[in-house]
C-alpha cells in the first residue's frame, strides 16, 4: 500500500489558487501556478514567494550541542556568532554526502538544522545514530514549522512593510526574530534562487495568515507565488546543489566543488579521513556546468560523450529562461573539467553539441553588504 503523500499547511491556499500540484520527495507540492518560465522572470525581475514548509528542521541545544555539531557537520560551527548561519554537509565516514544543510546559531548553547524534505527521516536517524553527545540535546521540530521564501529584487521592501522592525540590517547568511503581519517569524536572508531575499520560519498554524499577508501586501511589488518548477531552474542557472540529483550518499564533497564547506583544521568530523585522502590524491572526477551549443534540452540521466564515448552523466538539466539557453550540470574526469572543453549530450539516441561552461552561470544578486 503507497504511503499518503504530507501536505504542508499551504496546501489548501496552492489548490484554491489553480497550482499543479506533484509528488516531491514524498510531499504533495505545487509545481506551477501560471507556468515554469513566467514564474521565474517574475522572481528574476520583482518578487516571488515560495513554499518550502516540507524541508525539515531539527533543534539541538545545551552544553554538548556545539561539539555534536562539529563531529556531524562538515563546516566549522564554532565560527558562527548567535544569529548568523552557515551552509555546511552532513557526511558518512566513507566521505558520501548524506545531505545539505543550513546550521542556524540562535543562542548561546542552540542551534538549528535545516534539512532537505526527502532526507528528514534519513537525516534524522543518521543524527541519531552519530549525533548522541552528553549534555546534547535534539527536537524534530520540521512537523511545527512553516516556512516561506521571498525572493527577489523586490523582497526586502515586501517584507520590511510587514515587519515589526527593520530587516534592512538583517546581513547575508543572518537571521533576526521579527513580527510580520502580526505573525511571530525568524526572519533569514537566505534562498536558493541567486536573488536578495529571504526565508521566514512560523509556527505552521500561522502559515496561511503570513502567506495570504505576503500575497495581498505585494500587489504593488507584482508579487507571485512559485512553484517547484520555477525553484529548480532558478536554482540551476546559480548552479546551487540539488540533493538526490547532484550530490548524494555515493558523491564526496570536492567532486561536487563544495569543498569551501569542507574545514579539516577545526578538528575531527564525519567524513574527514575520506575526503582528505581525496584531496590528496585529487578528485578523479568534477561537477561542471554545461551549455547546450545545439537547441536541445538535457535532461537528468542523460550521457554526456566525448568523441563519441560516454564519460558522465547530466544530474540536472533545463532551459535557464534568464540565461536563454539550455544548461545543465554533470560530472565529468577531471581531465575534461576545464572551462571551454568540447563535449556532446546523447538526447533521443543522437549527440548534441556542448560545452563546459563558467559558473554560475547567472549572476548572484544576494545583498552581501
Amino acid at each position: 500500500m503507497d504511503t499518503p503523500l504530507k501536505r504542508t499547511p499551504l496546501h489548501h491556499a496552492h489548490v484554491k489558487a489553480g497550482a499543479r500540484m506533484v509528488p516531491f520527495g514524498g510531499w504533495e507540492m505545487p509545481v506551477q501556478y501560471t507556468g515554469i518560465v513566467e514564474e521565474h522572470r517574475a522572481v528574476r525581475a520583482a518578487v516571488g514567494c515560495f513554499d518550502v514548509s516540507h524541508m525539515g528542521e531539527f533543534e539541538v541545544e545545551g552544553a554538548g550541542a556545539l561539539a555534536a555539531l562539529q563531529r556531524l557537520t562538515t563546516n566549522d560551527v564554532a565560527a558562527l556568532a548567535i544569529g548568523q548561519v552557515q551552509y555546511s554537509l552532513l557526511c558518512h565516514a566513507h566521505g558520501g554526502i548524506v545531505d545539505d544543510l543550513t546550521v542556524y546559531r540562535l543562542g548561546a548553547e542552540r542551534y538549528m538544522l535545516t534539512v532537505n524534505a526527502a532526507n528528514i527521516d534519513k537525516d534524522w536517524a543518521h543524527l541519531m545514530a552519530e549525533g548522541r553527545h552528553p549534555g546534547a540535546r535534539w527536537r524534530d521540530v520540521s512537523d511545527a514549522t512553516g516556512l516561506i521564501a521571498v525572493q527577489g529584487p523586490r523582497a526586502e521592501a515586501l517584507v520590511g512593510r510587514l515587519a515589526d522592525a527593520d530587516v534592512t540590517s538583517i546581513l547575508y547568511y543572518h537571521a533576526a526574530p521579527r513580527s510580520l503581519a502580526g505573525v511571530p517569524a525568524l526572519v533569514s536572508r537566505t534562498g536558493y534562487t541567486g536573488e536578495d531575499g529571504f526565508e521566514l520560519y512560523v509556527a505552521a498554524a500561522d502559515t496561511e495568515r503570513l502567506w495570504t499577508a505576503l500575497l495581498e501586501a505585494g500587489r504593488t511589488d507584482a508579487v507571485a507565488p512559485i512553484g517547484l518548477g520555477a525553484r529548480d531552474t532558478l536554482r540551476l542557472e546559480m548552479r546551487y546543489a540539488l540533493y538526490g540529483n547532484d550530490i548524494d550518499d555515493t558523491t564526496n564533497p570536492l567532486e561536487a566543488g563544495l569543498g569551501w564547506v569542507v574545514k579539516p583544521a577545526k578538528g575531527d568530523f564525519l567524513g574527514r579521513e575520506a575526503i582528505e585522502r581525496v584531496r590528496a590524491a585529487g578528485p578523479s572526477r568534477r561537477l561542471v556546468g554545461l551549455e547546450m551549443i545545439e537547441r536541445a534540452v538535457p535532461r537528468h540521466g542523460y550521457r554526456i560523450l566525448k568523441d563519441g564515448a560516454p564519460v558522465g552523466v547530466v544530474t540536472s538539466g533545463s532551459y535557464g529562461p534568464t540565461v536563454d539557453r539550455s544548461i545543465a550540470l554533470g560530472y565529468v574526469p577531471a581531465a575534461l573539467a576545464a572551462v571551454g572543453t568540447a563535449l556532446d549530450v546523447e538526447i533521443r539516441g543522437q549527440p548534441r553539441a556542448a560545452r563546459v561552461a563558467k559558473t554560475p552561470f547567472h549572476p548572484s544578486r544576494v545583498k552581501k553588504g
